[in-house]
């Protein structure tokens, strides 16, 4: 697997010289203050002729630096209240794609410091940034070759020391690994192919993995999955996998991360089916397991000492037959808890409740445990807060202020979050209706269109796992945050042809992984 590695620069005069690079980029505040003369005068003659200069990202062709290729990148204006670090990320995409249609395979990347704690990573923001931008679909990598269709090898970036080289590269393997599981078609990317990647992904690591594919012991052991699998276990090809994940670091055990990963592989909508082009782009529902598996991997890089973390991942296809369950059915959870289904297109939310479950066992014995689900679970999440990872928390979360945690660090990151509140009303909406259920798993109506619709569902995972409505007051609560990337997953929202945007991988990294 092939990714642009990050190589240290000390500075950026010594490195003009330098062989190994072939073009210079330039991410630049302010483009009067470039820290070499002679390539600071060219550009002002340059500006003096092109007045695209210092407005956007351009190619400019001079002998001063490696390879004769200099793009001169402004960041734009930092000052506003809304302005933050993905500024910096916008143009370095930009920047590297014009690089790497120039013919650099070997970019040398200055980024000119901006003042403020809320601009103190923008190096690092920019090479993750310039990475996504030049990650490519696994399938056009196996068809064409890596090396065509991603030539870039490596990005110098100045000021960066090895030890952060090191972490930074790591981030970008979780991520490309995130991103080749969400955004592979659903032939290629079958729930038990799913599963060959992980294996494969982490072949002699320092996470090991199990997979379970035996229909009968998933039927007995995630019987809520296993509806939503029941009418894709005709064909063998779409059987369903749950694929356990597990660090445990040398030493002492100080910190335990446990994760729920939503692996449809493609969600058809079941019964319940999906209209008006609203299937195209379900191939990408994949993108909380996808998310999970690219933290464990950028986990068995680093390998953190003190930091234990867990992850069942729950590779599933949602497809419509015969023997597809529907509405009005009740399912007894893992946890024993009766479940009434109230619409087939919420699927997500019971695969989640079972992997839930099973990983409440896991924190009963666990050292200092937190809970996660990471889901592109509702089209409301997308609708409420746009293009940011949307977080939901327990009382014991809110606490402890885990996901304002998570949304600073996300800032910092340039990968953000919005925060949302678990509310009495979210409990109310999936209360059951009678004595013959337990819960509503939810409404018939798209999410979209639904008071609270991204978090009411998490009041559903509380319940549907078993887990503990009194949190805020327990003795030894489990804190849980419910990850919803629906409007985060890609870049641009587009489900259907976007580049998965690897979400919230940075975040976590950022937030549980020390430096």
């Amino acid at each position: 697997m092939a990714l642009p590695l990050c190589i240290t620069v000390s500075d950026l005069s010594s490195a003009l010289t330098d062989p190994q690079f072939d073009a210079l980029i330039l991410i630049c505040t302010q483009v009067t203050e470039i820290p070499d003369n002679n390539l600071q005068q060219q550009v002002n003659q340059i500006a003096a002729i092109d007045q695209r200069v210092g407005k956007e990202a351009v190619l400019l062709h001079t002998t001063l630096v490696p390879g004769h290729r200099c793009i001169v990148a402004p960041v734009g204006s930092l000052g506003r209240d809304y302005d933050d670090v993905r500024s910096f990320a916008d143009i370095a995409k930009q920047a590297i794609v014009l690089a790497k249609n120039s013919g650099a395979v070997r970019p040398l990347v200055w980024v000119q410091h901006a003042e403020g704690a809320a601009f103190s990573k923008a190096a690092e923001v920019v090479y993750l940034a310039m990475a996504q931008a030049l990650w490519q679909p696994l399938e056009g990598r196996e068809a064409l070759g890596e090396a065509v269709v991603e030539p870039v090898q490596q990005l110098g970036l100045v000021g960066v020391d090895e030890q952060l080289a090191i972490r930074l590269t790591a981030i970008e393997a979780g991520k490309r690994l995130a991103r080749d599981l969400c955004g592979t078609e659903p032939e290629r990317m079958t729930p038990r192919r799913f599963a060959d990647y992980c294996v494969e992904a982490f072949t002699d690591s320092a996470v090991s993995v199990q997979v379970q594919t035996d229909v009968d012991t998933l039927q007995q052991q995630y019987p809520l999955m296993m509806a939503v699998a029941r009418s894709s276990l005709h064909v063998e090809r779409h059987k369903p996998a749950v694929i356990r994940l597990e660090y445990v670091p040398e030493g002492e055990v100080t910190q335990t991360l446990l994760f729920a990963g939503k692996g449809l592989v493609y969600d058809t909508g079941g019964a319940d089916v999906k209209i008006n082009g609203g299937m195209a782009g379900m191939s990408r529902d994949k993108g909380g397991a996808a998310a999970v598996a690219g933290f464990l991997k950028t986990v068995a890089l680093l390998k953190p000492a003190g930091l234990k973390v867990i992850a069942e991942i729950g590779a599933v296809r949602n497809s419509i037959g015969s023997d597809a369950f529907v509405p009005d059915e009740i399912i007894k959870s893992h946890a024993g808890v009766r479940v009434r289904i109230g619409n087939t297109d919420a699927e997500g939310r019971l695969v989640l409740a079972d992997l839930m479950s099973h990983l409440k066992q896991d924190a009963a014995d666990a050292v200092n445990p937190t809970l996660f689900s990471v889901a592109t679970l509702t089209g409301h999440a997308a609708r409420a807060v746009g293009p940011y990872t949307a977080l939901v928390e327990n009382g014991a979360a809110l606490q402890l202020g885990l996901s304002a945690t998570l949304a600073r660090q996300g800032d910092i990151w340039g990968d953000p979050s919005e925060v949302s509140r678990s509310r009495r009303e979210d409990f109310s909406f999936i209360k059951p209706r009678s004595c013959a259920d337990d819960v509503l798993s939810c409404n018939n109506a798209p999410s979209s269109v639904t008071a609270r619709g991204h978090q009411f569902p998490m009041a559903f995972l509380v319940v549907a796992a078993g887990l503990d409505q009194a949190s805020a007051v327990a003795k030894s609560a489990l804190p849980y945050v419910h990850i919803d990337i629906a409007g985060s997953g890609v870049d641009g929202g587009d489900w259907q042809h976007g580049k998965p945007s690897a979400a919230p991988v940075t975040a976590l990294v950022a937030t549980y992984l020390s430096s």
